[in-house]
């Protein structure tokens, strides 16, 4: 696991709708925190079934590859608007009252008013994901359970709360194989 902050973090994948187990290296005994429903990470090498990814936050970690989900590497874009789309102000405006009402439970906590229990059902249900790279945006719409990529004008989804195709078996890669060049 590293901690660097990545230069041109670009999401490549999310992660699938239930979450994943994540390891530190390529190797099952080695388990590390799980991660979060439809966290966009970018992969950035495969070993066999292995993926390793990073997060905006430079956070690295080993993953079954298999059932990362793949973001369009060239997110949706035309002229006119495409059938499904929609103006991203609304989910943006939505985005910044569940940080809000985070931030203030955060200050309640930190000031006292609120135990750990009360924390944890005041922000229960409480879900934003926001990945900003220039003009472009991705956005987590919990109400909808997707994610969307947008340019400014509108929004085309690029990921969804589904079941994946794979069954998430919730366990490392059972394969392991070795890179070109070597035994």
């Amino acid at each position: 696991m590293t901690k660097q902050q990545p230069p041109g973090f670009r999401p490549t994948h999310v992660v699938p709708p239930n979450g994943m187990p994540a390891w530190e290296t390529p190797d099952p005994a080695r388990p590390t925190v799980p991660l979060d429903p439809l966290l966009p990470v970018e992969l950035v090498e495969r070993l066999g079934d292995w993926g390793h990814i990073r997060c905006a936050n430079g956070w690295a970690a080993w993953v079954d590859g298999r059932h990362l989900i793949a973001v369009p590497k060239d997110p949706p874009a035309g002229d006119g608007p495409p059938a499904g789309t929609a103006d991203p102000r609304p989910l943006l405006a939505r985005a910044e009252e569940a940080l809000a009402d985070y931030r203030s439970a955060v200050e309640e906590l930190a000031a006292g008013g609120l135990d750990g229990q009360s924390f944890g059902d005041r922000t229960r249900g409480l879900r934003i994901g926001v990945v900003l790279d220039g003009e472009s945006m991705w956005v987590y719409d919990a109400e909808e359970g997707r994610w969307l990529y947008g340019d400014g004008r509108r929004l085309h989804t690029y990921a969804t709360d589904r079941t994946p195709s794979d069954e998430d078996t919730g366990h490392a890669p059972t394969r392991f194989t070795a890179p070109k060049g070597e035994p």
